[in-house]
């Protein structure tokens, strides 16, 4: 009768073993599976009877066996009915070698026999899935909507660390964007991050050159410090250690591909930034350097609206500024010229006059940096240019500063004005100067600069020469590195400067088909990089100016046609010419010089204002007065940058153009080359 009891209790556990749902396996001290039910024969993809026999490790993955049997041993030694691999996901081996995500619980069947229950969890864990991905979307829409409204609310940029720290579930995260030139990597903005630590950090960065392994990780698209070898990004590691965090997941931020910043995130626990936490990160990146970029162009384009702005208004005001300072020039010239008896007041009047250029040029720097400034760019050896600058500035810049320039052997020649170069590169020597009152080093360079096909700034990929001009002055802020190329912003104390030297840099460089670079830190000095075209053409040898001609009395004086609009600036012009022995001939307009030109055919030269009022323009009246006179000289002059950017063409025309305010000495030589057929 037991007996019977027995027989009738095995037979319902086996039934029940048998009928159960869930897979289930009995595995003996050794590893061995000694019982399955039908369904871990069909789960795992073996014939009924298949697996008894086998080692509980065939069911697993080959890489996980070797940790599996360790992790089984120290079980069986103290058995228990638990879930197995609390906190990690496990991974079953089907008979055709397939792997899907399984749970399993473990109990104890006497002292020699475990059961193992097990169940396939893919359906439940593509739901988790989902909605893990539907909660990532969510807060990539949060994100979107914060960066949106960072650039008006410094409360929505700090959230956004906080906000990423939530959605991955980990302490601490942070956003750091360096400079343009991706050297630098401090942290802007962070959420959990320790003060001591946010400190530490950048200096950690520059030690394993962080901003050269960011280039590194766009292939991948994250670097986790707990997936990497032991012995990569030393510094960083040990940084981390010492403030408790045991993983670290890092993400560049691009623009045009380039690093410019990095997503990070902080976690106290070991290698906890899975797939779909690295999906996140990688998606959370590019909207935040979306952002950046964004506000970079914003940045950008204001700097351009009041660049424009205030060109509009200079070069406005350019031409009746240059009239009123031609008339003074001239009038202090004649006035010079019949006082040459009285030594008294010519330095008086020699004084006035370098007022009236002075004027001139500070017209030029206005329009410099309005890129309205009349640029003549020619073919330019930069080893000439740094040799000439080098001899100009070791008498310009004192004995503290200690100057040294360098040109790289293989330089091209570079394509640009030659006077605006060197007004520019003096600029920046004087500004170096200044921001080193107790002396330092200033070191000028020019170094060939190829620009690949992302073209950074907008350029054009081609080849390029940078000029760079560094110094170990007393830097600026991001505050004043901002501000430092806005026309007439200034640190120095009032008089001591207009606040357009770096503004005319910029105009000239942008208006010459380059572009400006500043990188300053507090107390690190500043340096900056001007990146101009190379010339297509070798450079040529200067021409040796003509002397201009004194004031003579000639027995057939040349008469010349004085065409302008402005009565004293027409005046000046005849008198300075009546000075230097020409005959002038005087219209008011573009129709009386075209009479003047049909009665009087003794007429060798027309010398016309290219603003001539009423719609008229001095290039539109030599077209006509050559059609009527094939072989008439002509010298334009201007006082209006805008009209004076069309001199290359002009002197493809074979015209000449003088710019106002002009002295005697600049005119007698436009003149004589105007009628020599020289154009210049």
């Amino acid at each position: 009768m037991a007996n019977a009891g027995i027989a009738e209790n095995e037979l319902m556990l086996r039934t029940l073993f048998d009928t159960v749902p869930d897979a289930m396996v009995v595995v003996d001290r050794s590893g061995d599976i000694v019982l399955a039910n039908p369904q871990a024969h069909h789960l795992f993809g073996y014939v009924p009877g298949g697996l008894p026999g086998l080692a509980i490790e065939a069911l697993l993955p080959e890489a996980v066996r070797a940790a599996h049997a360790r992790h089984r041993e120290r079980y069986m030694s103290h058995p228990r009915v638990r879930p197995m691999g609390a906190g990690f996901e496990l991974t079953g081996l089907r008979r055709n070698g397939d792997t899907f995500p399984v749970e399993v619980a473990l109990s104890p069947i006497g002292q020699e026999l475990f059961a193992a229950s097990i169940r396939d969890i893919s359906e439940t864990q593509r739901v988790r899935q989902a909605l893990q991905h539907a909660r990532y979307h969510g807060y990539l829409a949060q994100l979107g909507r914060l960066v949106l409204e960072s650039n008006r609310d410094e409360s929505a940029r700090t959230a956004v660390p906080a906000l990423i720290a939530e959605a991955l579930g980990v302490e601490a995260a942070a956003v750091a964007v360096g400079l343009p030139d991706g050297e630098a990597l401090p942290i802007r903005a962070s959420h959990g991050v320790p003060a001591r630590l946010a400190d530490a950090l950048p200096e950690a960065f520059a030690s394993d050159r962080l901003s050269e392994r960011l280039a590194e990780f766009r292939s991948t698209g994250i670097w986790t410090l707990s997936r990497s070898p032991a012995d990569d990004l030393p510094a960083l590691r040990a940084t981390l250690d010492a403030h408790g965090f045991a993983d670290m997941a890092i993400v560049p931020l691009l623009d045009r591909l380039k690093p410019t910043g990095a997503l990070l995130a902080f976690s106290t626990q070991p290698d906890n930034c899975d797939d779909d936490k690295s999906n996140f990160l990688r998606l959370a990146a590019h909207i935040l350097a979306a952002a950046i970029q964004r506000s970079r162009s914003e940045e950008q384009l204001a700097h351009v609206h009041r660049l424009d702005a205030l060109g509009q208004l200079s070069g406005g005001i350019a031409h009746d500024f240059n009239n009123m300072l031609t008339i003074i020039s001239g009038n202090l010239q004649m006035l010079d010229a019949e006082q040459a008896g009285g030594q008294g007041a010519h330095p008086l009047i020699e004084s006035a006059l370098r007022a009236v250029d002075h004027g001139a040029a500070l017209t030029r720097k206005l329009l410099g940096f309005s890129r309205q400034q009349a640029l003549s760019p020619r073919a330019l050896r930069p080893q000439r240019v740094l040799a000439e600058l080098g001899e100009m500035l070791a008498h310009t810049l004192g004995e503290r500063v200690r100057l040294s320039t360098d040109c790289a052997a293989d330089v091209p020649a570079v394509l640009a004005d030659p006077n605006e170069l060197e007004t520019a590169l003096v600029n920046l020597a004087l500004n170096a100067r200044d921001a080193m009152p107790d002396g330092g080093a200033l070191r000028i360079t020019a170094r060939a600069r190829p620009t690949p096909p992302e073209g950074p700034d907008g350029l054009p990929p081609g080849s390029y020469v940078a000029f760079t001009v560094a110094d170990t002055g007393t830097g600026m802020s991001r505050d004043v590195l901002k501000r430092a190329m806005d026309p007439f912003f200034t640190t120095k104390t009032a008089g001591k400067g207009t606040g357009l030297g770096l503004s005319m840099v910029y105009g000239f460089v942008r208006q010459s088909g380059g572009r400006v670079r500043i990188e300053s830190m507090p107390g690190q000095g500043t340096r900056v990089e001007l990146l101009l075209p190379t010339s297509p053409m070798p450079p040529q040898e200067e021409e040796e100016s003509d002397a201009a001609p004194d004031a003579a009395v000639r027995r057939d004086p040349p008469r010349v046609l004085v065409v302008e609009d402005e009565p004293d600036v027409r005046r000046v012009a005849m008198g300075l010419l009546r000075a230097l022995g020409y005959e002038p001939v005087e219209a008011a307009s573009a129709s009386q010089a075209l009479a003047r030109l049909h009665e009087d055919p003794t007429i060798r030269l027309m010398f016309s204002d290219v603003a001539l009022g009423n719609g008229h323009t001095g290039f539109e009246l030599v077209r006509e007065a050559r059609m009527m006179r094939p072989g008439l000289a002509v010298l334009l002059t201007s006082g209006y940058e805008q009209a004076a950017a069309g001199a290359a063409a002009a002197q493809r025309d074979g015209i000449q153009l003088l710019r106002k305010p002009y002295r005697q000495s600049q005119l007698a030589e436009a003149v004589t080359r105007a009628l020599e057929g020289k154009v210049r």
